[in-house]
């Protein structure tokens, strides 16, 4: 069949009629969910001095730590991993329980399970110091609190999990914000009592803290926790 370009719409030719207007349905499937919330300044305040007192108490009295994503040879410091075990923290595994409260009911998770902290550890790097990309096996949430964040300490960067999108990239409008579902990478800049949950199998890296503060001023502080059901 010889079909040519109509030069009116509902033009017809060959019996094959166009309609007057196309109607599009975008439809966004296999999401991937980043859940934030932030405390506000007055209570961040005294909540943070709590948890850096905390931290820095944790630190003198295991000074090596371990290795994970952070760079001992740079400074960086990792906790032990049983942090929630502890009285001092809480607070802020209460909070955080919260916070998940929501992800089971924005996802129907069955009413037999709650979301609870499996581990969790806190990372302080000091100026130069970075994460290296990295996942969570072994969990089904993880996810960061930030206790003190000087000014350029280092972006959270979240990568496309898909990585047949990354392979070939089409070409983008310059100078126009794309919508979010054509990103492929995602930064959050740190904020003292910024909470964030994001799925364990997510790629993510810590860019390396630039800030010019002078001694513990310039440490980036943040505790860390890994998600799973468990009964309640």
């Amino acid at each position: 069949m010889n079909i040519q370009k109509p030069t009116t719409t509902g033009e017809t030719f060959d019996h094959v009629v166009l309609p007057p207007k196309v109607e599009v349905t975008e439809n966004k499937y296999f999401p991937t969910q980043v859940f934030t919330m932030q405390l506000d300044e007055e209570t961040e305040k005294s909540f943070n001095a709590h948890l850096t007192e905390q931290i820095y108490s944790e630190r003198e009295r295991d000074a090596e730590g371990i290795q994970r994503s952070n760079f001992r040879a740079l400074g960086g410091w990792h906790s032990h991993n049983n942090l929630h075990k502890e009285v001092a923290y809480q607070p802020l595994v209460g909070l955080i329980d919260s916070v998940c409260e929501t992800i089971n009911d924005a996802n129907s998770y069955h009413k037999a399970t709650r979301l609870k902290i499996g581990t969790m550890w806190s990372i302080i790097n000091p100026p130069g110091s970075s994460n290296r990309a990295h996942i969570h096996p072994g969990c089904l949430w993880s996810g960061v609190y930030y206790v003190q964040t000087p000014e350029n300490s280092g972006n959270i960067e979240f990568i496309d999990p898909r990585t047949e999108n990354l392979v070939s990239q089409p070409r983008y409008q310059p100078n126009k914000k794309r919508p979010k579902s054509c990103w492929s990478k995602v930064n959050f800049t740190p904020k003292a009592g910024k909470l964030i949950i994001f799925p364990s199998w997510l790629y993510h890296s810590v860019a390396p803290n630039l800030s010019t503060k002078k001694g513990s001023a310039g440490e980036r502080i943040i505790i860390s926790y890994n998600l799973n059901q468990t009964k309640p």
